[in-house]
């Protein structure tokens, strides 16, 4: 492949989401054992929007650092093709899956070159956390399919951070919840979320309810997924001694305190995501509500502790056994004769920024994945 003579990146505004713009600049010069990545395409999900907003707290914005200090890059999943290599063992047009910047190129120093992938050496990234540092070759790769590379980028991260979330309740017997306990799922039409309440759902004695805005749900019923779906000011169907956990996708303040405050027996609360960014929960909000304190979810310490119990090859097993029964079911309809997911895709700066600021407002159709193509 011939390298680039410019890269183009897609910025946003680290403290106002809402702000974005381009930057071209010329491609820098590979050194010696780096490597230039193509990127071909990349989702954009309401996951993405949750790396962004909690981007500082959780170090998001330090995984591909823009040089300027209130501009970030919003990691992405995707795929590349390598068009420059100054690495041994990597050779030019092959292709690989991982995590990327929204942009139309990434510069990386392979370390651990094996015949699966590698991993991001940059110095910048030896501190940060090496589940997101791992580049996958897909000639190599067990969940890679030609045809499915649009449905792998939208669905791969988000269902693994699914089957992790689900594993960790489960590995906690869901905090005493458990039997007959309600797992309240926020966002209930985001697509973690209906990960999550798939893997839940195979899990006896526990009512999974999807909590959702009255647009979505229709589609959060025709998943058959949840037990019951609710629209968020109906949380007075739900008994209030009922012993529950609440799983946070939306990050909303607001529906955080009306659950903590109703729901007496809450065991547990798992913040995972910031779908609804207007109505985020602050570190500076002037009050806690009641009931046990919310605890982020962080998925790679899942897979560190899964890794330890099961063995990285008992881990993946399970993974792809999960995966292969989850992409089977979001290939077929659901109960309303519609799929679960079509992809569509966006080309050029214009569209994507269009997509972005549809997904920052949680105006996308949920039964939409997006790819993007810089």
């Amino acid at each position: 492949m011939t390298p680039p003579a410019t890269s183009t990146d897609f910025l946003v505004r680290q403290d106002r989401l809402a702000d974005v713009r381009l930057r071209t600049l010329p491609a820098r010069p590979l050194a010696e054992g780096q490597v230039r990545l193509a990127i071909e395409s990349f989702a954009l999900t309401a996951n993405n929007i949750t790396y962004a907003a909690f981007g500082k707290a959780m170090n998001y914005w330090q995984f591909f650092p823009t040089g300027e200090e209130e501009w970030g890059a919003i990691p992405v999943w995707g795929f590349a093709r390598v068009s420059e290599s100054h690495c041994e063992g990597i050779t030019d047009g092959e292709k690989f899956y991982g995590y990327f910047p929204m942009a139309s190129q990434l510069v990386v120093q392979p370390v651990r070159v094996k015949p699966g992938g590698f991993a991001d050496g940059a110095a910048h990234r030896q501190a940060l956390h090496p589940v997101y540092n791992q580049y996958l070759r897909c000639s190599a790769d067990p969940l890679y399919t030609a045809g499915s590379e649009d449905i792998q980028a939208l669905l791969r991260p988000l269902f693994i951070t699914s089957f992790l979330i689900d594993d960790f309740l489960a590995d906690n017997d869901f905090f005493g919840a458990s039997p007959g306990g309600v797992m309240l799922l926020s966002s209930a039409s985001s697509k973690t979320a209906y990960g999550t309440a798939f893997q839940l759902a195979q899990r006896a004695g526990l009512h999974v309810v999807g909590l959702t805005s009255p647009a979505n749900v229709g589609f959060c019923e025709s998943l058959g997924c949840y037990s019951q779906v609710l629209r968020y000011d109906q949380l007075d169907q739900l008994a209030a001694d009922a012993p529950s956990v609440y799983i946070d996708f939306a990050g909303s303040a607001a529906l955080r305190h009306a659950i903590h405050s109703r729901f007496s027996a809450l065991k547990y609360s798992c913040s995972i995501g910031g779908t609804h960014v207007d109505e985020l929960v602050t570190k500076n909000a002037a009050s806690y509500p009641p009931g046990p304190r919310a605890t982020l979810f962080f998925a790679p310490a899942q897979i560190k502790k899964r890794s330890t119990d099961w063995g990285p090859s008992g881990l993946e097993t399970r993974v792809q056994q999960a995966w292969q029964a989850f992409t089977t079911r979001v290939a077929g309809t659901g109960q309303d004769g519609q799929p679960w997911l079509t992809a569509r895709r966006h080309h050029g700066t214009q569209a994507i920024e269009g997509v972005y600021r549809d997904v920052l407002g949680g105006a996308s159709d949920p039964r939409l994945g997006h790819i993007l193509v810089l």
